[in-house]
């Protein structure tokens, strides 16, 4: 496998051989002074080109980065014609395990770039990027939630859990594995996120998709947090929903305490009793509150 510094001295040399690159940017973990270095890093690069277009004309130039495993240009995959792309980016894996994300911008639309916390200049031929402060993790830290923001979490975790318990109930469990792994996993992970600002006041990087959670949680609540994912079964699902469920309420409560937030106590009730009446009813039931109806 090629050394981070083969990889950084092909991507300048590339660059500087190059009139149409005009600088370039070092951005992600590999700008990341307090990121942990491993083998699977990528080196996300951003080149400043005078146009698109001939690049993009004939891609072969791309060829010298190294074999590739596979290739994807995510521009590519919108209705967009070259002329009207604003960027354009290769994602290339090689088949030494290096990966290489490199973004072209052009020169003309600077002023638009989006700025990164996580950014390293490598190399400006003329001057033109302004001086950035030296890399950090501002742009990746939790921010304070509103009182609105937690109270559509909330809503929408609440909301949701009935529909994951339908689908067990139903015997469609894909259907029920989407809800809690996408819908229901996505407001648990947005309030864990915040549980961690507030206990860190807001000053660490919990990582994407929960990758840092482990250092900054509890062990009970991690492993509890663990136990929310299950296998393609029925009853490990309905486990991992109830897991989830009580999870998301003990950490939103302890938010809602230490930001004076009104946690939704009814709906939280409601829609438990309702799962718990639901895991109980036989395959063949016709009414979910039979008492309600006589």
């Amino acid at each position: 496998m090629r050394s981070e510094k083969h990889m950084l001295d092909l991507i300048l040399h590339t660059a500087r051989q190059d009139e149409r690159v005009r600088a370039v940017i070092l951005n992600g973990s590999r700008a990341n002074p307090h990121a942990k270095r491993d083998i699977f890093q990528d080196f996300d690069v951003v080149y400043i080109v005078e146009d698109l277009v001939p690049f993009l004309a004939d891609s072969t130039w791309i060829e010298r980065f190294g074999e590739l495993m596979i290739l994807q240009k995510p521009d590519e995959m919108q209705t967009a014609t070259p002329e009207q792309y604003n960027s354009f980016t290769y994602l290339m894996q090689f088949m030494d395990g290096n990966r290489i994300d490199l973004t072209l911008f052009p020169l003309d639309q600077l002023d638009n770039l989006e700025k990164d916390s996580l950014s390293v200049v490598l190399l400006d031929k003329d001057g033109i990027l302004p001086i950035m402060p030296a890399p950090n993790e501002a742009d990746y830290l939790p921010k304070l939630p509103s009182a609105k923001a937690f109270e559509d979490c909330c809503n929408e975790f609440w909301w949701v859990c009935p529909y994951a318990a339908k689908g067990l109930w139903r015997g469609e469990i894909l259907y029920a594995r989407h809800m809690v792994d996408q819908v229901l996993r996505e407001q648990l992970m947005q309030m864990l996120t915040w549980y961690i600002g507030i206990k860190t006041d807001f000053k660490v990087n919990p990582g994407k998709l929960g990758k840092h959670f482990q250092a900054y949680l509890d062990p009970m609540l991690w492993q509890q947090l663990l136990s929310t994912y299950a296998e393609a079964d029925y009853q490990k699902t309905w486990g991992a929903l109830f897991s989830m469920v009580g999870l998301f309420r003990q950490v939103a409560n302890a938010i809602a305490e230490r930001l004076s937030f009104i946690y939704p106590a009814q709906d939280d009730e409601n829609v438990t009793k309702h799962l718990r009446v639901v895991r109980g009813l036989p395959a063949d039931a016709q009414d979910i509150y039979p008492d309600l109806t006589d």
